[in-house]
């Protein structure tokens, strides 16, 4: 079984391909608002790297957010034509849930305007709903949390973790698209937010 694994919804373009349980080809760079124009030529050079067509791909698992409102449309088009047309299976996976993987953290992810994507995760699972909140607002929360992200946000060092490490350890949490047509972002701010200059 091979997987694709896919993540735009930040600043990063990660891609990893597992098989049987093994990464057997990742990349993961920072290309913040470039992601479009490197998806294909970094897909096709892992895919050589690993030796496998596109056709041997059995299914993909793609970040669904919060994050970039284009980037996280990204990976999710791809993924969704993909499977579309060869008729494979696509799985889902929270972007602050990944970039959490099995850590006890807090996870940052810039929303722009002094606000924040916020979550506490800890071995795989939500300890607090996802939510936007002020950076102020974080700051005041935080207490001794580890934090993974944009932590230069509230004053810290930012802190980014091996993301096709993350979707391997995370399998388990891996959500089946029941009808592939239907899958959309998550969001957790409405989209004409997006839209305003800061």
């Amino acid at each position: 079984m091979t997987t694709l694994c896919m993540d735009t919804s930040h600043v990063f373009l990660a891609l990893a391909l597992i098989k049987d349980d093994q990464i057997i080809a990742k990349v993961q760079k920072q290309c913040w608002k470039r992601q479009s124009e490197e998806i294909f030529p970094e897909l096709n050079a892992m895919c050589e790297t690993a030796g496998i067509t596109p056709d041997e791909i059995d299914q993909i698992v793609i970040s669904e957010g919060p994050g970039s409102y284009t980037g996280v449309r990204i990976a999710m088009t791809v993924a969704k034509v993909f499977c579309a047309l060869k008729e494979r299976p696509l799985y889902t996976i929270g972007t602050l849930k990944l970039y959490a993987g099995k850590d006890d953290c807090r996870v940052l992810v810039d929303a722009r305007g002094g606000r924040a994507y916020t979550g506490r995760y800890c071995d795989g699972k939500a300890l607090t709903e996802d939510s936007v909140l002020d950076n102020a607002e974080i700051k005041a929360l935080v207490q001794d949390e580890k934090i993974i992200g944009d932590g230069h946000l509230i004053g810290k060092e930012d802190c980014w973790k091996d993301i096709a490490e993350n979707f391997l350890l995370l399998k388990d949490e891996w959500k089946k698209a029941e009808n592939v047509h239907l899958v959309v972002p998550e969001y957790l701010k409405p989209s004409e937010a997006y839209l305003v200059k800061k």
